[in-house]
């Protein structure tokens, strides 16, 4: 019985009780005729209770498991919620690579939006984000009962939590919505794509933010500071048993007070709060190109990944991967359990997390470890239920292919190599200056709210200068860019002159990590790795060979230090001794004349 209904029952007892009060009444007025006096009113009153009962069952629950919402099945249901509950609210929060708007949705249930207010009452902000890829759509659905069962009061909602839901995020994966290209995916019936408007991955887009979407999303992490993030995907991979994996942010990388606390407390609580409503959850099983059956190494989600990203703001940052060979209805129930689980364990341990996340926020260490590297003399022990895997000719190829039997199920304990340590560590300075013309890194530091201070006036400083020594490049374009590896430099400490228009970039600033990460020249997710100063490394002047070549023995001549390391190298390097030309262009790189902003990275540090 709906709750409206429910009310017009009790109502009806209300005046019978009340008749029953008053004998001369019920003289009159015969048990009979208030039961179909009561029939009439039901009558009448049905078809609309029926329609506010029916008007927030979602497309998945009408299909009993079997599709997804679409986009704009979604903004209109979510729109609806909005206007029927105090407690939802829906806002537009930026552009994207579509005509659309990119939406969130606000869960609040005192009904107070107000940011600052939430702080000062100590709730935990949850944000939760959906389809980043569109083509695992088990968060939408997820999400829109989630949301709908807390307005109504179906579920319990702690006081101290609020969420944040953004629907869809890849809006133009989800509007190219079919029903083949998640060839390895038991349902839903259609869905959309990986790519998104422009053909991207935005789950490798964090740090480049080629996309609007990601460009918007920044802008609303920074201004809501979420204390945890959950990215809600369909994994890929081996076969096994589980219906959910999860893969957290790496915890000794998150590192701090939030990395122990993610570790020792948060997921262990989320584990068993999972299995009390029957779900064994597993890490995400990181493995593709064999059986899982001997363990596997932790995702490792540098900051280019949704998580890596959150990492950089101290958030608790959660990916749960439901499995693709379950159900499409299997797999969204058991996402709506965990984000009940999340939400129960956050309410539950609100001060610690809020205390964590705290700590780390004013640490201001001088030294930040801002590369990994595995320790696989450590791991752990996790309890996997798989199934047997084995070879068997392909009726393709005829070669021997990989089968998982699910006739024979197992569960044993495998190891989990989840313990990485810090392999690059640099200084942090008191601020960095990004010097003048590159307005895309400048983008991207605002819509991370970077604070930024122009010089106004030409001003002289000692800086640490770094040169590009040496690097590698993606020979296969990844995601729009062809990124560097291996970067080697040099540093040097010069008197330079900042020039107005230059920024001076404090690193005492909420964006600490951020800030760090992204402009050291070693760092590998880093602006310099995605392409965004590649000008530096093209030599720009140059000279004519027989025009210099007087000059050249001018200066051997005249510079006994140039003569010295000149002669040096003929001696030590024959290929350099037989080579006229290599000579020539080693003096000219010594001389006045070379452009010295040649590899010399445009970022300076201030310590």
């Amino acid at each position: 019985m709906s709750n409206d209904l429910g009310q017009l029952f009790a109502f009806y007892i209300f005046v019978c009780a009340a008749c029953l009060c008053h004998f001369q009444l019920l003289h009159y007025i015969s048990i009979m005729t208030r039961f179909y006096l009561f029939l009439f009113l039901l009558t009448i009153a049905a078809p609309q209770l029926m329609a506010q009962d029916t008007a927030f069952i979602t497309p998945f629950e009408k299909s009993k498991g079997l599709e997804s919402a679409s986009y704009t099945e979604a903004m209109d249901w979510y729109q609806r919620l909005d206007n029927k509950y105090d407690r939802i609210r829906m806002l537009k929060i930026g552009l994207t690579d579509t005509k659309y708007l990119l939406d969130m949705v606000i869960y609040s249930k005192d009904m107070g939006f107000d940011i600052r207010q939430w702080r000062k009452e100590n709730k935990v902000v949850i944000l939760i984000n959906n389809a980043i890829h569109a083509g695992e759509p088990d968060g939408i659905d997820a999400c829109m009962m989630l949301l709908r069962d807390a307005a109504s009061g179906k579920i319990t909602m702690p006081d101290n939590v609020v969420l944040i839901v953004i629907p869809v995020f890849n809006i133009g994966g989800a509007l190219n919505r079919n029903s083949a290209s998640r060839a390895n995916q038991n349902g839903p019936i259609a869905y959309g794509t990986r790519g998104n408007a422009q053909h991207l991955d935005l789950n490798r887009d964090f740090i480049k933010m080629d996309a609007r979407e990601t460009r918007a999303l920044e802008t609303l992490y920074y201004q809501v500071n979420p204390d945890i993030f959950v990215d809600n995907h369909v994994s890929d991979g081996a076969d096994y048993q589980h219906v959910m994996t999860l893969l957290p942010t790496q915890h000794n990388k998150l590192g701090g007070a939030v990395g122990d606390y993610q570790y020792a407390k948060l997921v262990p609580d989320l584990y068993k709060r999972m299995k009390d409503k029957g779900y064994d959850l597993v890490p995400y099983v990181n493995q593709f190109s064999h059986t899982p059956d001997s363990g596997w190494t932790e995702f490792y989600d540098a900051p280019r990944f949704s998580s890596g990203y959150a990492a950089l703001y101290h958030s608790f940052a959660f990916v749960p991967e439901t499995h693709m060979l379950k159900p499409f209805k299997q797999r969204v129930e058991a996402t709506y359990a965990l984000m009940e689980c999340i939400i129960a364990s956050a309410s539950q341990n609100a001060t610690e997390i809020l205390k964590a996340r705290q700590k780390d926020i004013n640490d201001r260490n001088p030294e930040m470890a801002i590369d990994w590297k595995l320790d696989s003399s450590r791991f752990d022990k996790v309890t996997f239920k798989g199934y047997e895997a084995g070879h068997k000719p392909s009726q393709v190829s005829g070669a021997p292919r990989l089968y998982y039997d699910r006739n024979k199920p197992y569960t044993r304990k495998v190891p989990f190599y989840d313990w990485y340590s810090p392999s690059l560590t640099v200084k942090v300075p008191k601020a960095y200056v990004l010097t003048q013309g590159y307005y895309d890194v400048v983008n991207r530091l605002e819509w991370n709210g970077v604070i930024m201070n122009k010089v106004k006036d030409d001003s002289e400083v000692k800086a640490t200068v770094t040169y590009i020594e040496s690097y590698e490049s993606a020979t296969n374009l990844s995601e729009k860019h062809y990124p560097h590896h291996k970067v080697k430099v040099r540093e040097e400490q010069q008197t330079v002159v900042l020039q107005p228009g230059d920024m001076v970039i404090s690193t005492d600033q909420f964006q600490r990590s951020y800030i760090v990460q992204t402009l050291e020249a070693i760092a590998p997710d880093g602006f310099f790795v995605w392409n965004f100063f590649d000008g530096i490394l093209q030599q720009k002047e140059f000279y004519s060979d027989y025009v210099f070549e007087d000059e050249a023995a001018e200066l051997l001549k005249k510079d006994k230090e140039l003569n010295k390391l000149f002669t040096d190298k003929k001696n030590t390097d024959p290929a350099f001794a037989k080579n006229p030309a290599a000579q020539l262009d080693f003096i000219y790189k010594h001389s006045a004349h070379y452009d010295n902003t040649v590899n010399r990275y445009p970022v300076y540090k201030l310590y």
